[in-house]
């Protein structure tokens, strides 16, 4: 007990001497109050599942509370901004989108936030691979025919700067809709998650060409990844577990290794990521940092040469 509250004071004061603002926790005693976790979405999407999964089991496995609080809006940068300005003691959490971080700062000329300085990542949770699926009546039974003969908007954009396809990008409200035009064959193609098209898939209403992995999923291992045809295509959607700036390296480790524990297990695998076809992230705080490190400038140019725009 008194080597735990020493190591608590010597951070504590390590802390004051270099912000002057001792505000972080220690992980000997955290948590000793309420978690939220935000996520920058309205309830029974992605990230307000991915919150409520990790809000049960910070519950369930450190007592306490854990809350989940939706702050949807301006892709991403409502919640964006809030977490940002929360102070960096491990109590506010942030489900992150990949499009918070290499995506907005290309997009938008001014950000409240800054995508790297205002936060401290934590852990990878999930990567979601996007599918190419046509209409059946369309030709093409690959990618190797599409060639010859929007992240969906973007992915297509990806698509045909690599393939130099001539598409013409329509652009609908969300994913639902345009896969309903997809099937009712008022529009030939799109990227969805693949999760979103199985169904339709099996039911043999879309047809899927490729996927956006870097290579075969394990799930699908008779759907080729696009990089087979046009190496070094992915469209893939991800999501990481930020806090603010400056949370302690201890309590860091200890919210990374819970976030591992969580995915690594068989029932969270086959309920939660097989069920999905999601693919788990978990993995070092330092991962998560490269990952947005080198992809923002694949995607910076990609906006600027598509002289995309936020309308």
């Amino acid at each position: 007990m008194w080597n735990s509250a020493m190591r608590c004071l010597a951070a504590l004061l390590s802390s004051a001497a270099i912000a002057a603002a001792p505000t972080m926790a220690c992980a000997d005693n955290y948590p000793s109050k309420t978690i939220t976790i935000i996520a920058p979405a309205s309830p029974g999407g992605v990230t307000d599942l991915l919150a409520r999964t990790l809000a049960r089991r910070f519950i369930a496995d450190w007592g306490g509370q854990a809350i989940v609080e939706n702050k949807p809006g301006a892709n991403n940068q409502v919640a964006a901004e809030y977490v940002a300005r929360q102070p960096g003691d491990g109590y506010t959490l942030f489900i992150g989108p990949e499009t918070t971080f290499i995506v907005n700062p290309a997009l938008y000329a001014h950000l409240a936030y800054d995508p790297v300085k205002d936060f401290t990542p934590i852990a990878g949770l999930v990567s979601i691979n996007h599918a190419l699926v046509l209409n059946p009546s369309v030709p093409a039974g690959s990618v190797k025919d599409l060639i010859a003969g929007s992240s969906g908007h973007l992915n297509m954009e990806m698509f045909k700067a690599v393939t130099g396809v001539n598409l013409v990008a329509v652009h609908y409200e969300g994913a639902t809709p345009a896969l309903e035009d997809v099937m009712a064959g008022h529009i030939q193609l799109m990227f969805i998650s693949t999760g979103s098209a199985m169904p339709q898939a099996k039911a043999g209403a879309v047809k899927i060409i490729g996927l956006g992995a870097e290579k075969r999923m394990a799930l699908l291992p008779d759907v080729p990844a696009i990089a087979e045809t046009v190496p070094g295509f992915t469209a893939v959607s991800w999501f990481g577990l930020f806090g603010p700036a400056g949370v302690a390296a201890d309590v860091v480790g200890k919210i990374n290794a819970e976030v591992r524990a969580v995915f690594a297990e068989p029932k969270v695998q086959q309920d939660f990521l097989d069920a999905q076809y999601f693919e788990s992230l978990a993995g070092a705080p330092a991962a998560l940092a490269e990952r947005i490190r080198s992809e923002e400038p694949k995607w910076r140019k990609l906006i600027r040469d598509a002289h995309i725009t936020v309308e």
